[in-house]
């Protein structure tokens, strides 16, 4: 009995400085940067490069692409009207034909 109570004693004393010890110490510093090697700058720059003329195609691809469905859509709308007139044309000529026939 008289272990226990010395142990749970000990152990009521020294969890707590332990914590405490714990929360107080120096935080760790920062990782430090890998300074880059010139080659390492090259080969990254020219990478860099690489993409900024990957994104100009992708961009000149992306406005070729419009323009060609700005021009699709006129010639839809073209395309439309002409339906639309000839419609008409065929309407007309049908009731001039049934006024014609009676």
């Amino acid at each position: 009995m008289r272990n226990t109570s010395r142990l749970t004693l000990v152990l009521t004393c020294a969890l707590p400085a332990l914590l405490l010890t714990g929360c107080a110490s120096d935080p760790t510093p920062p990782p430090q940067e890998k300074i880059l090697s010139g080659d390492q700058m090259l080969r990254d720059s020219q990478g860099i490069a690489q993409l900024g003329t990957r994104w100009q195609e992708g961009k000149q691809l992306v406005e070729r692409g419009q323009a060609l469905q700005r021009e699709g859509q006129a010639k839809i709308d073209e395309g439309r009207g002409l339906i639309e007139e000839g419609q008409k044309i065929m309407r007309e000529s049908e009731e001039s034909y049934k006024n014609i026939k009676q």
